[in-house]
């Protein structure tokens, strides 16, 4: 069909968004609305005490200022709610964070006052009246060095500073692999601390009704639905009492689905006021405030056999949580990832540990990946070191432990069932389209400018999809538009035009006439969001199941129409039409929507099926011997995405997530002072995002293999480049460094770092 699955359709919201049409958070301003302004810790940890509060709220224009014991009996601390099984049973330290610190800071950007004015400078000005008197204590940043013995305790309920210990295998199996292997070989790894920049800070616009007791609110969020509940269990209410709004957004990664406290200080703001208040964070706050990623340092360790082949591997990790649970952020390096250890190699037994650590720096949480990237990263580095060590090519390696189609459905030891692969007809095409074979040649061009060059070939696999829950109604006006609800909510992956493709498939409707709906708790009874690469794999399903409804609920009318048994009309969606089996007779969809005055169709799934995109990507490097810098010189990505429903914007996602994995292997670092626990990354002036020279030309290459658990066949690729550019890049800079004689060093591989691993210093 000229409009649906597999055709490379330009945006249809590029036009609305480029020419300043787009409705953001920030762009709502009704009639009346009040600021806020957070004031925030400048201490990593102390007890503190606060004066001026009554000079600030004196200030002309200020309607409100709250502190702790304002809001501490109104607003329930916020925490992880997944709960973590233990090594030996028993329970995660619970801990939990008060919407405003309760007399003790425990990171820099902590809220300990909010601030509502009349304008946004006049809550400035209040907040500056307020004094904060800091008792200081000792800080820790690192997360290993949390639970060493002697480290300054954080909460009282997680003596040692230890949120969790959890662990996923069997460690007998592992043990007796690794005793009888002939090859053991380890790793150490650190995936460093991140800040999520998306591009549209995190905001808010809330506005309270009394006559009905409910709250209707504007966030920049990923889900609608979800952000409803999580603000409504911050308020102690039902869910049914707002009704939250989701327009455009601009940018997601994640950090946008968790709860923060301003959130619920918005929404009891409005209440207390009785006008609308909007928080929009300026970007120096969202360097503190936003919940961050990454930040996992992991010993791996792999044994082989004497031809290679995997027999087992063990991993220990420690995760930095930061000073309290983020919505998921316990279960990032745990529930969400290290059950995927190994990837798509064949792994016999494993075992795999890990312990969260908090430390005085801003809580973590799931960004673009989820814990896979990390995990996927410390498989492919373990690969590359044991081909090293036992003298094998790092690519045949691999060939001899990926998984084979005859092997599926491969059952995993973390409970997973691989349905559909091909990763050595994969590898082959990447080979070809990054001229494996001419990388010598390139070296040498390379080495006579002072240059060395590297390369690294790695094979990445993703878990994306799957439940809690997934609505879609879909309402066509007789006069033949189409408005599509929908649980799931774009944050800048085109979904705009990717379920209207969706819904030309099943209908045949006009493509100028169908349009998407803004993410609204209201219009359905639940969304599951955005996240977890699970949008075009649920909404497809629930779009397909509306426009069923859609044909069932106008067959009758078109049957009385053509004067025909119902049983015998057709519906021909490449012609939006009915038609009567067998003859020419035909009634078109739209006709028969006007004359039953418009028609809803409705859609719904509830499943956790998950798919597995999987592929090659290559990276080569070259470093600059004199000065250590590093450039990246050619990408070649080659992605089994399943079917794809639009290779333009599939395109698009494999590109800007292998840009936000090249960021972290070569630019990104949250650094934080390990005396002072102030962070030394507080804006791009400090903290290094790609831009446009710092990559090659990246041109996707899809491998379609199609998975059986949807009906489109689709696996979710909106985080696999991040999942793959960590580790192709990383490795390549490796290569690279030992070729010159260096040694190998983590990211990110800034000039200084490089250069002094090229001197052994």
């Amino acid at each position: 069909m000229k409009f649906g699955v597999g055709q490379a359709m330009r945006r249809k919201e590029d036009r609305r968004l480029l020419t300043g049409d787009g409705r953001f958070i920030d762009d709502h301003a009704p009639e009346g609305a009040l600021s806020a302004f957070v004031l925030r810790s400048g201490s990593a940890h102390a007890r503190f005490t606060l004066s001026g509060l009554e000079e600030a709220r004196a200030v002309p224009g200020v309607r409100l200022v709250y502190v702790h014991q304002d809001i501490a009996d109104r607003l329930i601390p916020l925490t992880c709610l997944i709960p973590i099984p233990q090594r030996g049973g028993g329970r995660q330290a619970q801990v939990a964070q008060p919407h405003l610190a309760d007399g003790t800071v425990r990171y820099v950007g902590e809220p300990v006052a909010f601030i509502v004015a009349d304008t946004l400078d006049r809550a400035r000005d209040a907040a500056e009246l307020i004094e904060v008197d800091y008792d200081e204590a000792p800080v820790v940043v690192d997360a290993a060095a949390a639970l060493a013995p002697g480290a300054p305790n954080l909460h009282e309920t997680a003596p040692g500073n230890l949120a969790y210990d959890w662990e996923a295998g069997d460690e007998a199996a592992a043990a007796a692999a690794f005793a009888g292997a002939a090859h053991v070989v380890r790793a150490h790894v650190v995936n460093q601390r991140l800040a999520v920049t998306a591009m549209e800070t995190r905001g808010a616009l809330i506005r309270y009704d009394a006559a009905d007791g409910r709250w209707e609110g504007w966030i920049g969020s990923q889900g609608a639905h979800a952000m409803r509940d999580g603000v409504a269990q911050s308020l102690g209410v039902e869910p049914s009492r707002l009704r939250i709004h989701a327009p455009d957004i601009g940018g997601g990664f994640g950090m946008k689905t968790m709860q923060h406290p301003e959130y619920a200080l918005v929404a009891l703001a409005a209440k207390d006021s009785g006008q609308p208040v909007k928080w929009i964070a300026d970007r120096a706050e969202s360097f503190l405030s936003d919940a961050q990623a990454r930040d996992l340092q992991v010993d791996i360790e792999g044994a082989f056999d004497a031809d290679g082949r995997l027999l087992a591997l063990r991993s220990d990790g420690v995760s930095n949580l930061g000073a309290y649970y983020s919505t998921c952020g316990l279960a990032v390096h745990t529930l969400f990832s290290s059950v995927l250890i190994g990837g798509l190699y064949r792994v016999p037994a494993a075992y795999v540990r890990v312990r969260g650590a908090l430390t005085n720096t801003t809580p973590t949480d799931a960004y673009r990946g989820a814990g896979r990237p990390e995990v996927i990263h410390n498989t492919e580095r373990l690969m590359s070191a044991a081909a090293r060590q036992i003298g094998m090519d790092p690519v045949a390696l691999r060939r001899i432990n990926l998984l084979t189609p005859e092997e599926t459905p491969y059952a995993t030891l973390g409970g997973l069932t691989f349905d559909s692969l091909d990763p050595a007809r994969v590898i082959d095409v990447a080979l070809e389209a990054a001229d494996y074979d001419g990388f010598s040649a390139r070296a040498e061009a390379a080495a006579a400018q002072g240059r060395v060059r590297g390369r690294a070939a790695i094979y990445y696999m993703e878990r994306t999809g799957g439940g809690p829950d997934e609505n879609a109604e879909i309402t066509i006006s007789a006069e033949g538009d189409a408005v599509i609800h929908v649980g799931t909510q774009s944050t800048g992956q085109g979904h705009e035009t990717t379920w209207a493709q969706i819904l030309h498939e099943n209908l045949g409707l006009e493509w100028d006439r169908i349009s998407l709906a803004d993410g609204d708790s209201d219009a359905l009874p639940l969304g599951g969001g955005t996240g977890g690469s699970r949008s075009a794999i649920m909404a497809s399903r629930v779009i397909r199941l509306a426009a069923d409804e859609i044909i069932r609920k106008c067959r009758a009318a078109a049957a009385e129409e053509l004067e025909a048994a119902e049983e015998d009309v057709e519906f021909l969606a490449a012609e939006s039409a009915f038609i009567v089996a067998g003859t020419d007779r035909r009634v078109g969809l739209p006709a028969v929507v006007r004359a039953l005055g418009g028609v809803t169709g409705f859609g719904k799934v509830s499943d956790t099926t998950a798919s597995f995109p999987n592929g090659c990507h290559i990276a080569e490097v070259e470093i600059d011997r004199e000065t250590g810098r590093v450039s990246l010189e050619r990408y070649t990505l080659v992605d089994d995405f399943g079917v794809i429903i639009n290779p333009l914007l599939a395109g698009g996602q494999a590109q800007g997530g292998v840009a936000q994995g090249v960021g972290q292997a070569l630019l990104e670092h949250a650094v934080y002072d390990p005396e002072t626990g102030q962070p030394l990354a507080g804006s791009f002036m400090d903290y290094a995002v790609p831009r446009a020279d710092d990559l090659p030309a990246l041109e996707p290459h899809f491998v379609e293999i199609p998975c059986q658990t949807n009906p489109y066949g689709v696996k979710g690729g909106g985080e696999s480049g991040t999942v793959a550019g960590i580790p192709a890049a990383t490795l390549a800079v490796h290569d690279a460094l030992i070729r010159a004689g260096g040694r190998e060093i983590e990211g990110p591989f800034t000039p200084f770092r490089v250069w002094t691993a090229l001197r052994r210093d």
